[in-house]
């Protein structure tokens, strides 16, 4: 993207959130791919290989085990967890990103539905046996990305794994950025959410200049007897 369409994209993005709608306009983007997965300019078309990573290093055990992909853009991230064995929900907000998924995998065993984070089915609460989040909240401003990020550990069974992907930052920098990073006390809000720390990663992809992010698992600690 170059300068000009980011200041047009950016505009875009501000005109939705004055009006306080913060998500319209993820399916303006996917409107405007016309049906091409390839042109929406964010989607990597390949699953985050921390992500991937951490399915090889934890191998379902059991049959009946259900995921789900909050925001799930054209579905690259669903497949991978679904191909690992997991029965997987994947919903995104954007009519038009379901349409592009289930037109690209025609096949799926991946249920799309579209479905808004914040007022999501309500047999959904603490569900899942692992919710896959990348990249929702560090869109969304002001107190929506704390309303985000309770929903999303909202999603996690007890004994249940939240993995979270997201780009970084030191606190106080970077604080008038779209998209803004997390920094370390923001994405402890799933902490204090009630899930535990099982794991965390402080990394830099492999853009040029190289970004950073974190990759944090999560966990529901089991219900007491």
């Amino acid at each position: 993207m170059d300068e000009a369409a980011r200041r047009e994209f950016l505009s875009m993005v501000a005109s939705y959130q004055n009006r306080g709608d913060p998500t319209g306009w993820f399916d303006k983007v996917y409107r405007d791919a016309q049906g091409d997965f390839r042109g929406v300019f964010w989607a990597d078309l390949a699953p985050n290989p921390y992500l991937v990573s951490w399915l090889e290093e934890h191998p379902v055990s059991g049959e009946n085990l259900w995921a789900v992909v909050v925001g799930c853009g054209v579905g690259d991230d669903a497949e991978a967890i679904s191909a690992h064995g997991y029965q997987v929900i994947a919903f995104d907000i954007s009519p038009a990103a379901i349409d592009l998924c289930r037109k690209r995998y025609p096949n799926t065993h991946v249920e799309y539905r579209v479905a808004d984070l914040f007022d999501h089915p309500k047999d959904w609460a603490q569900r899942f046996d692992l919710v896959y989040e990348c990249n929702t909240i560090q869109v969304l401003p002001g107190d929506y990305r704390i309303r985000a990020l309770n929903a999303i550990a909202d999603l996690v069974a007890p004994g249940g794994n939240a993995l979270v992907s997201c780009r970084s930052r030191k606190t106080g920098e970077k604080e008038n950025e779209f998209p803004l990073p997390l920094d370390r006390p923001e994405i402890d809000g799933f902490v204090r959410a009630g899930l535990k720390e099982e794991s965390f990663v402080v990394y830099d992809d492999d853009q040029a200049p190289p970004v950073p992010h974190f990759f944090g698992c999560y966990t529901r600690p089991l219900k007491s007897v």
